[in-house]
């Protein structure tokens, strides 16, 4: 989530596909030409067996009197590779953080190839939250939360009802996105994954620490976009 550092570690707001850039090369694997997207989705689960395929995504620091955009930057992996990054905006507290996901990840040319979706925390650019049901809803594609710590959904609750404007909805969606759990060192919400497989798949991407390296470099990479500042190491 956003990183003023004034961040909490956590939306559905009109956007413009325009602004979203995927730079990069696609990875060896394809979906067999003219598959539905049903079929597609079978293929992605069969390839899976072996190789995880997952974005992880993270959220560029800013300074806590920064309002508008906050870049948001998407780590391809396949398996323990990098094959690609993708980057858009979303707005400080906003309602954009959905749309803006499922316009990147839809728009780019690793959708029919991703087996989850990784997010640093449930909302990025401060307190915009991620619609994670909706976001699965949108793609077809399982949705990870991960945390270091377990939130305090307290503190988080009194911060939005004082400081943000449609404080209730946005609880509401954090409530919405099921139980934190302990999994494979971290804390998870999980949309569409069974316990088993996040676990497998948190495990084996978990190069460097407790946290799945595709998380590890979004977060890298976003700090680069704000010149290199932002919270301590991942």
């Amino acid at each position: 989530m956003g990183k003023p550092r004034a961040s909490s570690n956590l939306a559905l707001g009109t956007t413009s596909p325009q602004s979203t850039t995927s730079i990069g090369r696609c990875t060896g694997s394809r979906t067999s030409i003219g598959a539905s997207p049903r079929e597609q989705r079978g293929l992605r689960g069969a390839r899976v067996k072996s190789q995880f395929h997952v974005i992880g995504f993270d959220d560029a620091p800013f300074r806590p009197e920064h309002r508008g955009d906050v870049g948001v930057v998407g780590a391809v992996y396949s398996g323990p590779r990098l094959d690609g990054v993708l980057y858009a905006k979303v707005r400080r507290d906003g309602v954009n953080s959905t749309r803006r996901l499922v316009e990147m990840v839809a728009g780019s040319r690793y959708a029919a190839q991703i087996h989850a979706l990784l997010l640093q925390g449930i909302a990025f650019a401060g307190f915009n939250v991620i619609d994670v049901n909706g976001l699965y809803g949108a793609l077809q594609i399982p949705v990870v939360v991960v945390v270091r710590k377990t939130p305090d959904l307290e503190a988080m609750r009194r911060a939005l009802m004082q400081n943000v404007r449609g404080a209730r909805r946005k609880l509401a969606l954090i409530h919405q996105a099921g139980p934190v759990e302990p999994l494979a060192g971290v804390f998870v919400q999980r949309v569409g994954m069974e316990r088993d497989e996040a676990e497998r798949m948190i495990r084996a991407l978990a190069v460097h620490g407790a946290v799945p390296e595709p998380l590890r470099a979004a977060h890298l990479i976003a700090r680069g976009t704000a010149g290199g500042r932002g919270r301590k190491r991942v």
